[in-house]
């Protein structure tokens, strides 16, 4: 559940958006709600997306809404104004879709599959980030990788930082592209890619302002053509006076500009249109939303940017149905592997029982062996006892693996699980398996 660009206003995304560095800690207290088993979490400049698993749809999404709520401020009411929840097969969906950038304000930008395997990259070690949310997680990103692959859905279309640069040039003066100040405020993967975005456009002067110059002057060495120039924060509304564009991509949770910051600054040249523009593409906002008031100057923000991703969509729609049936058979897949998950337990038992039995029986063989037998024969008496064992468990072990979603396949394993259970006496909680796997079957009967 949660909220996007196409449920919420930047406004209220920003108060509920999650710094990266909080992930791990809003997993924690996630997992500490008395229905959430796990959890994960995907905030970006477009979204804020928390993935559950619950003993109890209703109560969790219940407990996940009262935690949003308590931790960004804003009322339950009006998350729920602007939310959306999916349960389920249709929840796994929504994750490939996001990763496959099919959900993306830019359809098929590359920079949401960054985001999804920050997810897993933050969420290793983490208390409540387990088996089916990691596992879901990579495979969103297997996915990702195999519809870009594909169906190249990414060839030709712009990302969140290119659509900020071509926003700015539709309001300049063509006749002042080349004349133009820019300035940008955060050296970040969103700030490197305006930087470079711009300097593809003819900039040839560039000021950073940045809390620290090590990545300002990582970026420099890149654009060896382009005269990048770095500013500490300290001198960002000076370098801002100065300036005709600013483009603000920080991770700051405050906005850096308010209204008392700008109001005096001098005026920008009228060949330039006679407006500093403000394209800010960070969330929270890093442009208080007085500054607008302002007539001096026009601000801009992510929500801004539908009017230039519009371009070149018509090919990337017809890319993004090739993706659909990648995501579908990708769906199936995952769906086997999720129901395998709940056959663990007797595997574990069934291995553990053969296991006492092959190293029983080894240790019987070599004592009445005595001691003349050699290392070698030891080790060769070691591999056939359990050459024997996975033979013999192969097949059985086979019949406890869903591969298919049909209620066939469901049933059987279901029946495969008992006979094990009383053929080998394993003590399992079958009882919880078989409620599991019940509730599958009458889910998918018509």
């Amino acid at each position: 559940m949660g909220l996007n660009f196409h449920t919420a206003p930047v406004e209220v995304r920003e108060k509920l958006a999650i710094p990266e560095a909080n992930w791990p800690q809003a997993i924690v207290e996630l997992c500490a709600l008395n229905h959430i088993e796990e959890a994960a979490v995907l905030s970006t400049c477009n979204r804020m997306e928390i993935y559950v698993v619950a003993l109890s749809q209703h109560r969790g999404v219940k407990e996940v809404t009262e935690w949003m709520s308590k931790t960004s401020g804003v009322s339950v009411s009006e998350i729920c104004q602007h939310r959306f929840t999916l349960y389920n097969e249709d929840a796994t969906r929504h994750l490939f879709e996001v990763s496959s950038g099919l959900d993306s304000l830019v359809l098929g930008e590359g920079q949401i599959l960054a985001q999804v395997r920050q997810v897993v990259k933050t969420g290793q070690g983490v208390p409540g980030f387990d088996r089916k949310i990691s596992g879901l997680f990579k495979h969103a990103i297997t996915v990702g990788k195999r519809v870009r692959t594909e169906t190249n859905i990414s060839a030709g279309s712009v990302s969140v930082s290119s659509a900020a640069v071509e926003l700015a040039l539709l309001k300049l003066a063509e006749s002042s592209y080349a004349t133009v100040r820019p300035l940008v405020i955060g050296a970040g993967k969103m700030g490197k890619l305006v930087i470079k975005h711009l300097a593809a456009k003819g900039s040839t002067k560039i000021v950073v302002v940045n809390r620290s110059e090590e990545r300002v002057a990582a970026i420099r060495k890149e654009l060896k053509d382009v005269e990048v120039i770095y500013k500490p924060l300290s001198e960002m509304l000076a370098c801002t006076a100065e300036a005709d564009v600013v483009f603000t991509s920080t991770a700051s949770e405050n906005p850096l500009f308010l209204k008392e910051h700008v109001e005096a600054l001098p005026p920008v040249s009228q060949e330039i249109g006679g407006l500093r523009l403000f394209i800010d593409i960070s969330v929270p906002r890093n442009v208080g939303p007085c500054v607008s008031d302002l007539e001096t100057l026009r601000v801009y923000n992510v929500d801004d940017l539908k009017e230039v991703v519009a371009a070149n969509k018509e090919d990337r729609l017809r890319k993004a149905m090739e993706a659909q049936g990648i995501i579908a058979e990708e769906l199936k897949q995952f769906k086997s592997w999720k129901d395998s998950l709940e056959t663990v337990p007797t595997i574990k038992k069934l291995r553990a029982y053969a296991e006492r039995i092959r190293a029983s029986e080894l240790d019987k063989c070599l004592s009445k062996m005595g001691d003349g037998i050699s290392k070698k024969q030891k080790a060769a008496l070691y591999d056939l006892s359990m050459g024997i064992v996975n033979k013999l468990l192969h097949g059985p072990i086979q019949h406890l693996r869903c591969d298919e979603s049909e209620n066939r396949t469901l049933n059987e394993t279901l029946e495969n699980m008992h006979a094990l259970n009383r053929i080998f006496d394993l003590e399992t909680d079958t009882s919880l398996l078989e409620e599991k796997i019940r509730a599958k079957v009458k889910q998918s009967q018509p």
